[in-house]
This record gives structure tokens, sequence and C-alpha cells, in this order.
């Protein structure tokens, strides 16, 4: 449908693994920001379209991963990118700490019951990614439950996409560390920011290269793979992210129903 440059998308495969230190958080050189810009917009637009139609027939699911660091834009991606769809048939789901009552189940249990319906967009802003992600770098659960919890995930998102053509996005929000620490300092000076800022945030922060290292084998456990973001520059991101949705839901039958007589 539209006319781009090339953009490199990472996903694991069989030849290489990937290692985010080799990934650049910057967007690429030779992009025109305002050209992407333009793009982006057409994305935007013809996403809110394709979200149309995919309410009225039906048949596929769209669950949509927002995943990374403190800083790295989830809230700004999902405001940016779906602004064109009817938010009757959106849904944007927060994942933060367990309530007891999701303790008392296993780590899945709050993530199933907020998977999309047929006919739904449901962005997961953090998601079952956590449980193998930060309880591993404090050490709140071993190695070898993170091992069977990857193999849990694994199987539950092929049950989503297989059992209710559920179309599954897994973004991840790749920042680097210089950037991030601007973004949690202008949530200390811009008082319009003043509400995302959390001091736990920093204290994240020290442990930077094991959060690297778990998201890095997540990436390369997923059996659906990841599209890696660079988000130093959002308008970047929002390029990116609305691109691949397009592309992907452009690829399916999206019909509106014939007229019932």
């Amino acid at each position: 449908m539209f006319k781009c440059k090339q953009v490199l998308f990472f996903h694991r495969s069989v030849l290489s693994m990937i290692k985010i230190a080799n990934i650049s958080a910057d967007a690429p050189a030779d992009l025109e920001k305002s050209a992407a810009k333009d793009l982006t917009k057409e994305y935007v637009d013809r996403l809110g379209e394709l979200q149309s139609m995919l309410t009225a027939q039906k048949k596929y699911s769209v669950l949509v991963i927002l995943q990374g660091m403190d800083g790295s834009g989830k809230d700004g991606a999902t405001a940016n990118v779906f602004k064109e769809c009817h938010p009757n048939s959106l849904q944007v789901v927060s994942f933060k700490k367990p309530t007891e009552e999701e303790f008392a189940h296993d780590f899945l249990w709050r993530i199933h019951k907020n998977a999309p319906p047929k006919g739904m967009i449901h962005i997961f802003n953090r998601s079952q990614y956590e449980d193998v992600i930060i309880q591993r770098v404090h050490k709140w659960i071993d190695e070898e439950r993170v091992k069977k919890r990857i193999a849990s995930i694994n199987t539950f998102e092929e049950l989503l996409a297989y059992d209710n053509n559920t179309i599954i996005f897994k973004f991840m929000l790749h920042i680097s560390k210089e950037q991030q620490e601007v973004e949690l300092n202008q949530r200390l000076n811009e008082k319009e920011k003043f509400w995302k800022h959390n001091a736990s945030d920093w204290k994240e922060r020290e442990h930077w290269d094991e959060y690297m290292r778990c998201y890095e084998d997540v990436l390369n456990q997923s059996s659906i793979p990841w599209t890696i973001v660079p988000v130093d520059q959002r308008w970047y991101r929002d390029y990116v992210i609305s691109k691949a949705m397009v592309e992907k839901l452009e690829t399916l039958d999206l019909a509106y129903p014939p007229l019932q007589k």
C-alpha cells in the first residue's frame, strides 16, 4: 500500500541470536524525519480503518505487547499510534504489581483474563514478560522457574494465536541508557511529567545490565518473534510500530460483513 525506505526489524533466527548491545537505539541516519512522520500519519489513519473492519467482522483479535525499560515510551506509543482507532474496540491494560488476589493464582491468570476477544485490539502496557524479567533480575524466582515460565508463555501465546485467531504484536521498546537518564530527569524537572516520577525507577536503573541480559534471553527464546523498536527518537518509534501493524493486518482477509437480509 505504501512506498517507503527499508526499515530493519530484528527477529530471532536459527543463524543468529539477538544481542541488544549490537542494536542502535537511534533512528537510521538515512531515514528523513519529515518523510517518516508523513508516512506515520498514513499508517495511523489506515490502522483506524483496519480496526473498523476487524470490529465488524469479528474473525480476528489483536494483542499488542509493549515492553521496555522505564522511560521507553509505552504510554506515548499507545497515544500516538492508536489515536485513530475507535475506543469502543480498543482496551489498554497496564500490568503493575500483582494484587493479593492475583498473587493467589498462577502468574498467567491475570494475563489470560485480559486477552482480547474477537473484534478487539488489546494493548498490554507491560505484560506477562514482567514475570520473567523483573522477578528474575531481583532473584525473586529461580532459574528453573524462569525456564518453565518462558515455556508457559510460549504455549499461552501459541494458544491465543491458534485457538482464537489472535494476531500478536510484540514490541520491545529499545532505549539507550543515556536517553533513559534524560527521560527520567524530565519527570523531575517538567511539571507536566511530575506525575510520572517514581523514585524506584532510578533504583531499577542500577540493574541495567542484568535487565538487558534478561531481555535478551526472552527475545531469543520466544516462539512468536519480537520487533525491537529503537526509541531514542520518538517519531521513529511511532513509525516502526504503525508500519509493522498495518503491513501485517493488510495481509489478513479483513472485510465488512455483507448486509443480512
